[in-house]
């Protein structure tokens, strides 16, 4: 720290004061005085976001995992915060990232859909950093207007591709540059080209680099030294596909679909349908495929923590590390996401760093909508004018009173997917009710379900239909209705599609 020489006024001062500790006070204050405004105000965090695609909450050491081991994302969460009860509000890339960028529902910043461009008006939380002084940047999957690779608005550097990318020599546009291949494992592209952004950004502004991993979303596909990492591990079919009895028919027809357990299992199974029980060994390929390629992402939270810890900037960084929504892995035969249920509305969120505490546990409902909102109030930059979630930073450091105990699902059928219903539910801190809209506003045709979640976490035991749980149904209904209507979702408004039923058609090859 350099301090500018003492004016002569104040050497004439201090060499007339007698040295008792009113002089000592008195030079004190004088020097102080005199340093930079700015030393005295607490720099503003750094942001490092990284988002993985599909990636379960099971699938990481911190959240119980008995046979992936995550000891750098797991350090992070011991660092920090752990987010027990974390959940999207559609279980589907594109409107999931929307609602995690601009802190809104699907139903409101209208990606509805993985195929549409998130509105260029719509604020969001990075764009809302850039605004505050921020270096921004954004490097990997995007995934919001599926063939387009060109930059978004907000970002000072932006790097992605079309559609989904791939595992190995993704074509890669770098802000503007056009599509080239980069040679090499996604997760270690994308974790080259944040560095280097590091390495090279604006150093007299604070930064926010968002880096979108593809992994783990299908096609799985490890890198070499992890390829057989899971050889040993037997993985059975879970116990709830084969408890559909009382279970909306619709399960059952998803059985043998693009997305049911006995189809083609993202490539994995050749021949499909296949019901025989020895076909399990292709859905046990399948989910060691899967966490193989989340052990290559825990070594880019390595190398990322790494080169902050090197450059002298790991303490001053906010680290929030999430995924974009849940998956289903063979529960209720299903695999994907979409549903409402457990395994595909559950995301792992930690966070760690400037006004986090450590090792701490949150068991409260918080939102992919929340992340916007939280982000922005940690960085103390402005708010968002208009957002439906809320930060949880009060909620992580002691407690929020106020605090959701409620809040409502949506998604809509899908054309080019159609193995899942429009859903419509509600989850409490105990229960969940979903049902089925078919989208003419006539009555539901599939039938809803209800489960009591904090006995029954596994969803096994639909209680739609019993009249001992009519009174809870119907509460919940109510429940469910003021919540979307608070929206303005009432039932005139709340457009959906016309449901068309399960089929069995394979999505066209280009948008698996």
């Amino acid at each position: 720290m350099c301090i500018a020489p003492a004016s002569a006024g104040e050497q004439f001062i201090v060499e007339r004061m007698k040295p008792n500790t009113f002089s000592f006070i008195v030079v004190a204050a004088l020097m102080l005085a005199r340093l930079p405004a700015a030393e005295n105000t607490p720099a503003k965090p750094n942001v490092l976001f990284i988002l993985c695609d599909d990636l379960r909450p099971s699938a990481l050491g911190c959240y119980g995992s008995a046979n992936v081991k995550t000891p750098n994302i797991d350090a992070l969460a011991s660092g920090g915060v752990r987010f027990a009860n974390a959940f999207c509000t559609t279980s589907l890339c594109s409107p999931s990232r929307a609602s995690i960028l601009t802190g809104l529902y699907a139903s409101s910043h209208g990606v509805r859909d993985n195929f549409t461009e998130l509105p260029a008006v719509l604020p969001h939380w990075p764009g809302q950093l850039r605004e505050s002084g921020y270096a921004t940047a954004y490097i990997g999957k995007w995934h919001m207007g599926e063939n387009n690779d060109a930059p978004r608005e907000g970002f000072d550097f932006f790097a992605t591709h079309k559609g989904q990318g791939k595992y190995f020599d993704t074509e890669w546009n770098l802000h503007g540059a056009g599509a080239k291949i980069i040679p090499g494992y996604y997760t270690t592209v994308v974790t080259d080209l944040a560095l280097d952004w590091l390495a090279k950004r604006d150093t007299a502004k604070p930064w926010a680099l968002c880096i979108g991993q593809k992994a783990p979303h299908s096609f799985y596909t490890p890198e070499e030294k992890y390829a057989h990492t899971f050889d040993a591990v037997r993985v059975p079919y879970p116990a709830s596909a084969f408890a559909l009895d009382g279970k909306p028919a619709w399960i059952k027809q998803r059985l043998t679909t693009w997305h049911g357990i006995y189809g083609p299992l993202f490539d994995w199974r050749k021949t499909f349908p296949d019901e025989r029980p020895e076909a399990v060994r292709d859905f046990e390929k399948m989910v060691h495929g899967y966490w193989g390629t989340i052990l290559s992402v825990d070594d880019s939270v390595a190398r990322c923590v790494e080169f902050l810890k090197k450059s002298g900037q790991f303490e001053n960084t906010l680290i929030v590390f999430m995924g974009d929504n849940g998956l289903l892995e063979g529960e209720h035969g299903m695999v994907d996401k979409r549903t409402m249920h457990e395994p595909s509305i559950r995301i792992p969120i930690i966070a760690r760093g400037p006004g986090i505490p450590v090792g701490k546990t949150i068991a409260q409902q918080v939102l992919t909508e929340d992340i916007a909102p939280s982000i922005l109030d940690l960085c103390r930059a402005p708010a968002l004018k208009k957002v439906q979630g809320r930060s949880w930073r009060a909620l992580a450091n002691g407690g929020d009173a106020a605090w959701r105990s409620a809040w409502f699902y949506e998604y809509n059928y899908e054309k080019q997917f159609p193995y899942t219903p429009n859903v419509r539910g509600i989850r409490t801190d105990e229960w969940k009710f979903m049902h089925y809209p078919p989208g003419d506003g006539t009555p539901d045709k599939h039938l809803a379900e209800l489960y009591h979640i904090s006995a029954d976490p596994l969803e096994l035991h639909n209680l739609a239909a019993d009249p001992a749980h009519a009174a809870t149904r119907a509460d919940l209904e109510k429940q469910l209705a003021a919540l979307l209507a608070a929206e303005g979702l009432t039932p005139g408004k709340d457009k959906m599609p016309l449901d068309e039923g399960i089929k069995s058609q394979l999505p066209d090859q280009k948008i698996r």
